[in-house]
């Protein structure tokens, strides 16, 4: 899907599908701080979850793609909502929010998590660090003003010692792929060894000079880098990082838009809210088991923990997948079928042609029994039946640094 035309009505039909990033064409659209830059370096800009964000560069989203995979490639990501949850009481009333246990959350380390609603819905994804102070949180852009209200309310109910700080004035820029740290490695002066620092931690740097705070996490699959970085100094940090590639085709860091990125975290088997995550699909059912530890599992103390405890003694109805195919790709709201009965068994939730494994791919929620590795499925697709098979997620191998 590399026609701008054809995968800017994708992305924009996509999120039509979405309870959280439905942007319409009359709507005000925000801007990072990386807006001008992004249309200097030929971005095609489109709206997204009420910003306007860039879909693709010249490069075209295949070789942005490719390029993350094999060296290097920036993404805005200041859309995001960046939070700070203070006071004696954050990690008591954090829990009383979300799945994850923040107990044994160790300091400059991070988690993924869920905040869940009373039916054990999935009101969003968070990744939540543990700052020392506070509680440094990341939510979804098209969420963000439904979190905030929804962190705010919660607090009042709570009543203990807890305040939210918005990071309006911070941006977010992402670097990823297997090159990144050795390229950041001249860039960077900190107390902490960049080829040590482990997966899912976090710390202060400077980068160029620039004041940071640097994740090592990501969206792609790949090592790589979040940073946090005072607005005022993000088009200058950008620059210097998007410098290291700007004499060569293939080396360096690259900038990626919203197109590479969608495809990238399909490989990498990681959701995205609005389509794979909704309010009516539990943790369970989404086969993120592993972000409630055991204390948490049998202690609750969440919202819908009744619900989600039960669904892991007794197991669900649906669980997502992955699935395999061939030809022309299963969109999202794809039929799948029972290749007996024919009678449909689930639907697909994210879809499109892997640029790695060149095999079309699909996320979908598909009935427990026939949720099995490799059991073979149908996609209904334009009318037509085509085969495809139960996959093992990622479809690409994760590459996240291991010390």
């Amino acid at each position: 899907m590399n026609s701008p035309k054809l995968l800017i009505k994708y992305l924009q039909k996509a999120q039509g599908g979405s309870r959280c990033c439905f942007t319409t064409t009359t709507e005000v659209l925000k801007k990072t701080s990386l807006n001008q830059l992004h249309k200097d370096l030929g971005g095609k800009m489109v709206p997204y979850c009420g910003w306007e964000m860039p879909v693709m560069y010249p490069m075209g989203v295949l070789k942005e793609h490719i390029h993350c995979r094999t060296q290097s490639a920036l993404f805005d990501v200041s859309h995001m909502g960046q939070l700070r949850i203070h006071g004696k009481d954050r990690v008591k009333f954090f829990e009383s929010i979300v799945v994850g246990d923040l107990q044994s959350l160790a300091v400059n380390h991070s988690k993924l998590s869920v905040f869940t609603n009373d039916k054990g819905g999935i009101i969003d994804d968070t990744m939540i660090t543990n700052a020392g102070d506070s509680l440094y949180v990341v939510v979804n852009a098209g969420c963000a003003d439904k979190d905030i209200a929804h962190i705010t309310q919660k607090m009042k109910e709570f009543g203990g010692d807890v305040s939210m700080e918005l990071l309006g004035d911070w941006s977010l820029i992402a670097v990823q792929g297997p090159a990144t740290e050795q390229l950041l490695l001249s860039m960077v002066k900190s107390n902490v060894d960049l080829t040590k620092m482990e997966f899912m931690t976090q710390h202060p740097m400077a980068i160029n000079g620039i004041d940071c705070i640097v994740t090592r996490c990501g969206y792609t699959g790949e090592d790589g880098f979040e940073i946090a970085v005072k607005s005022s100094h993000a088009v200058k940090l950008a620059e210097s990082l998007l410098a290291t590639g700007a004499n060569s085709a293939d080396k360096g860091i690259k900038p990626a838009g919203l197109g590479a990125r969608d495809s990238l975290r399909l490989e990498a088997g990681l959701c995205l809210y609005g389509h794979d995550l909704n309010e009516d699909i539990t943790p369970i059912e989404a086969s993120l088991n592993w972000l409630i530890s055991k204390r948490r599992r049998e202690e609750g103390g969440f919202p819908g923990a009744d619900i989600i405890q039960k669904q892991l003694k007794e197991g669900v109805t649906k669980k997502r997948v992955g699935i395999v195919s061939t030809g022309a790709p299963a969109r999202e709201f794809t039929d799948i079928l029972d290749p007996n009965t024919k009678a449909k068994i689930g639907s697909v939730t994210s879809g499109t042609v892997s640029p790695m494994t060149k095999q079309s791919i699909s996320m979908a929620y598909v009935s427990t029994p026939l949720s099995k590795n490799n059991a073979p499925v149908i996609l209904s697709i334009r009318n037509k039946e085509v085969q495809a098979t139960v996959s093992k997620m990622p479809f690409v191998p994760h590459n996240y640094k291991k010390n």
